[in-house]
């Protein structure tokens, strides 16, 4: 392999300690990692590799980043950046000093009326989409981890998806960039008065790339291969289109960054040229007998109007028939057989329907199993794209435990797309691969394939060496595809790139770093790397250590929804924590080591979670990663404390009725020194306990001791499960609606005829969350089993409807129950039964709503919405927050967490907003503690627009 890459010498652990002290000076104490848990877990990606950064620094302004990278070069440590750390290929990975981004970076503003995008790099794809809906655009890349992947990455990766294909992809829709380079320069390319600067002080860089452009367009033949190359998808190695496709040097240097990964400069902002989002959608799914028909069919559709085709071999198909709610025609399929995935879209009806019949009439030429018919119903459309989207977690799912799952892309010229299909099937024979599957974009001939090796054995090692190898030979070789279509070069393909691309064109790379990133100082060993093995070394550990998360990718899909990303760790980073303290019990590691690593663990792992579960939601596995907490808390707990647990849970009735004195004495001291003097007095005690003292502030509820009383209707009966919640904590001190949650809902019921029925001793019944919470599993089950005893009687053996007014307890109370009864929660009933049955009136302005997590793992974020907007005239659902954190008792006595995760929040209540809306009582507490306006039950909004 050619090369002349300068490589520096490591630093020493010294050299990294006196950085981290010059660092020190520059960036405050809680925004640097140097912990050995937290390296690892903000170091841990979705790829296969493993390094450890030494330092992590959470930049959060354009300035502090050009002060890091300046400090770093002085001690000649080199520095990757990390925005969402989705990538596969190892490329947000680094042993040195890791510059990932605060939720300072979340800045989006929509210009010339949707036209464009303006965006920084820590935004999420999706976030930028939802600001576009109003315009009906949408930003041209659309990868599969458009929901946790972050601007910075997507553009810095090229990423592309399922219908952006090359002509909406980052490098055709970027407008302009604010970039920083490996000398700190920042240059605006959308600024005259930047361009004009940098042209002054880098003039010497914009001649040497006006050069390189110069020279490779006078070379016809490869000026040529590089305009080919990009007529498929390809993200190996950097964008030599740049130099043949644009004059000015700065507009070259702008595109070179496009796919860059991180290796050239640092993206802070991005602009984009939006596409239309057409609204009319149609699906077939075509199943045919073998996957060569369905590849030879490819080209045949390009010529029609699809927005997307997506192919699935027979493993692919295997993988998700048993899953519910898939369509019929992929089940009991033959082996061999291959489905396409087709997917039209039209500004209006008659132009999709012509869509329709232009793709059916190719269709119809095939040979399918079955005739596809196009389907606009959203569900049913919905139900083949689950297909799609099941499969890569069912496959990863069956992989062995311990294994590492691997997702590879490559891409081929869809004339040879079905030979080179045949060719990657033969490869999985060859090297003994069963059960992996093929599936992808096959309109840009754009295959994922997946594998899973164990790499504790060394002969797997060696096995994936030789596959990879031959895929490579076979791509390039064979078809002259591309090794990486989409997912970036990374490591694991930066030992190939100039196989792909030839000597002289590998050579031309090698020059664009050297003259943007002279030092190699930034993300070193990524896209260009001189180690032919360097693809096998790094990999990451998967040791076995709980089935609750042993399937666990580490794809990092779930830290968008976590409350706690950003204040200690993340699902992913949870369980890559919890891995390596297994991984170090397992080799024997020193025990002062397991030790340290075991405290951390303690309060970053454990206590601050709010297992939420919302992770769950996200996760291509459907991991639940707060039940691997509530498992280590249960482990926690000693014999005395699950005694005291189990006494609190028999005698839970009095228990609720000793807080009573508790709140009232809150609230005669709150009546006192008024609210700001309660808050000072409350939070002192607290600091001066060191945090024994539950936190309290005058949003804490007033004393009630809801006392059932008789239905004065004689209608349908409705059996009535007021929470403990919601019985025992009433409206804060300050709030002008003093009713309880109880009170209005048995009015509603009443207005609309029905009759409420209430269980027996009330009092003592519960859910069993507070335990469940607790990791006191057993016994919280011990109380759910009491009351569904009590719901059975009430509900003459499951005959009648049952409504639980707390979204968390139904939700658990759901789980439990399974289908032994049929419990409704108050957004879902209020929805179907209350509201269609009332005159509505929208008499309130803007409010604030909160979508907890109950809610929201049962699906009813549509049917609160609708409840809100039916009786609001302006609903506000906070953007940057999804779990508020309070997590029952824990906003009490780590409120830390609930602070974290509203800390979005206040900046968004409008000054016309007063009131805020929810269905989970604990919630509202820490919701009006950081928005600073009173949070009720979504019961009161209805009730005030109905006049009940």
């Amino acid at each position: 392999m050619s090369s002349t890459l300068r490589v520096l010498p490591s630093p020493s652990a010294d050299v990294y300690a006196e950085l981290g002290q010059a660092l020190r000076r520059l960036i405050p104490a809680e925004r640097l990692v140097t912990d050995p848990l937290r390296l690892l877990a903000y170091g841990t990606d979705a790829s296969l590799y493993r390094l450890i950064p030494k330092i992590v620094v959470r930049a959060e302004t354009e300035q502090e980043v050009r002060d890091v990278l300046a400090c770093c070069r002085r001690y000649h440590a080199p520095v990757t950046f990390r925005a969402a750390g989705t990538s596969l290929s190892g490329q947000a990975i680094t042993d040195s000093v890791l510059i990932t981004l605060s939720d300072n970076w979340t800045g989006i503003s929509v210009e010339n009326g949707g036209e464009t995008i303006r965006l920084q790099p820590g935004v999420i794809g999706a976030h930028a989409n939802r600001r576009l809906v109003p315009y009906s655009r949408k930003i041209g890349p659309d990868p599969a981890s458009i929901d946790a992947a972050k601007i910075g990455g997507i553009a810095a990766n090229n990423a592309s998806g399922m219908c952006c294909g090359t002509h909406e992809n980052s490098y055709q829709t970027v407008q302009s960039m604010r970039i920083v380079l490996a000398d700190g320069t920042l240059l605006d390319t959308a600024d005259k008065a930047s361009r004009a600067a940098f042209q002054k002080s880098h003039g010497v860089l914009l001649d040497k790339l006006s050069q390189l452009s110069r020279n490779l367009k006078a070379n016809g033949p490869l000026a040529e291969r590089v305009r080919h190359k990009y007529r498929i998808k390809n993200t190996t190695g950097y964008s030599l289109n740049a130099l043949v496709d644009f004059e000015d040097p700065i507009d070259i240097l702008q595109h070179l960054l496009i796919g860059s990964e991180g290796t050239l400069a640092f993206i802070s902002e991005i602009t984009y040229r939006t596409v239309v989002d057409l609204p009319k959608k149609a699906s077939a799914l075509a199943v045919f007998p073998d996957i060569g028909e369905a590849c030879r069919t490819v080209p045949l559709l390009k010529k029609t109007p699809v927005a997307a085709v997506e192919l699935l071999d027979s493993p692919a198909m295997r993988a998700v028939e048993d899953k519910p709610g898939m369509p019929k025609s992929i089940v009991g399929t033959p082996d061999g057989a291959a489905a396409l995935l087709i997917e039209t879209r039209a500004a209006d009806e008659e132009t999709l329907k012509a869509n329709m019949a232009a793709i059916s009439a190719v269709l119809d030429k095939a040979t399918t199993l079955s005739p596809p018919i196009f389907s606009t119903d959203p569900k049913e459309t919905a139900i083949f794209w689950n297909v799609r989207k099941g499969v890569f977690p069912a496959v990863a799912a069956i992989r062995p435990p311990g294994s590492t799952v691997i997702i590879e892309d490559v891409a081929f010229k869809i004339e040879d797309l079905a030979a080179g299909v045949l060719d990657l099937q033969d490869l999985f024979d060859k090297h003994g691969y069963v059960g992996c599957c093929i599936y992808g974009h096959a309109l840009d001939g754009n295959m994922h394939f997946v594998i899973y090796h164990d790499f504790s054995i060394p002969s797997e090692l060696e096995r994936y060496r030789k596959f990879i190898e031959a895929v490579c030979d076979m791509v390039v070789k064979k078809y002259d595809g591309s090794l990486k279509a989409e997912h970036g070069t990374g490591r694991n393909m930066a030992p190939f790139v100039e196989l792909e691309w030839g000597e002289a064109a590998y050579q031309l790379m090698v020059e664009i770093k050297s003259l943007l990133d002279p030092e190699n100082m930034l993300n070193p060993g990524v896209v260009l790397n001189d180690d032919a093995s360097i693809f096998t070394k790094n990999l990451k550990p998967m040791p076995t250590t709980s089935p609750l998360i042993d399937a666990c990718m580490e794809c990092g899909f779930c830290e968008p929804q976590c409350p706690s990303n950003g204040l200690t760790l993340t699902p992913r980073q949870r369980i890559a924590g919890w891995r390596e303290v297994n991984r170090l019990a397992k080799v024997g590691a020193d025990p002062a080591q397991q030790a340290d690593l075991r405290k951390r663990y303690a309060y970053d792992g454990t206590r601050t979670c709010a297992a939420c579960g919302l992770c769950s939601t996200v996760c291509p596995m459907g991991i639940n990663t707060g039940k691997l907490i509530k498992s280590l808390r249960t482990e926690d707990w000693s014999g005395f404390g699950k005694a005291v647990g189990s006494w609190t849970s028999r005698n839970y009735g009095s228990m609720l009725a000793l807080s009573g004195p508790g709140l009232a004495a809150v609230g005669v001291a709150r009546a006192l020194v008024g609210n700001k003097g309660f808050d000072g007095l409350a939070g002192a005690a607290r600091k001066v306990s060191g945090g024994l003292v539950p936190k309290v502030t005058h949003n804490v509820p007033t004393r009630i001791s809801y006392k059932p009383r008789d239905s004065v209707v004689a209608g349908r009966k409705v059996v009535y499960l007021p929470s403990c919640a919601t019985r025992s904590m009433g409206p804060a001190g300050d709030d002008p609606v003093r009713e309880s949650v109880p009170e209005v809902f048995q009015r509603l019921m009443e207005k609309v005829g029905f009759q409420v029925i209430y269980p027996k001793n009330l009092g003592g019944l519960c859910c069993g969350q507070p335990w469940d919470t607790q990791g006191l599993k057993d016994v919280a089950d011990a109380k759910a089993a009491e009351l569904e005893a009590a719901l059975f009687a009430a509900s003459d053996g499951g005959k009648l409807p049952i409504v639980s007014d707390t979204s968390t307890c139904s939700y658990r109370m759901k789980e439990y129950l399974g289908d032994r009864l049929k419990l409704r929660d108050v957004v879902d009933f209020l929805h179907d039964e209350v509201l269609p049955k009332l005159n509505v009136q929208k008499k309130q302005g803007t409010v604030m709503l909160h979508l907890n997590c109950g809610a929201k793992k049962m699906g009813l974020e549509g049917k609160l919405v609708a409840i809100a907007k039916a009786c609001a005239e302006t609903v506000i659902q906070p953007e940057q927050m999804t779990c508020c954190g309070f997590a029952g008792m824990w906003g009490f006595t780590t409120p830390e967490l609930n602070e974290h995760a509203t800390r979005h929040l206040a900046k968004q209540v409008p000054h016309d907003c007063h009131d805020g809306y929810s269905s989970n009582r604990t919630c509202e507490i820490g919701l009006a503690d950081q928005a600073g306006i009173p949070y009720r039950s979504i019961v009161h909004l209805v009730a005030k627009a109905t006049g009940a």
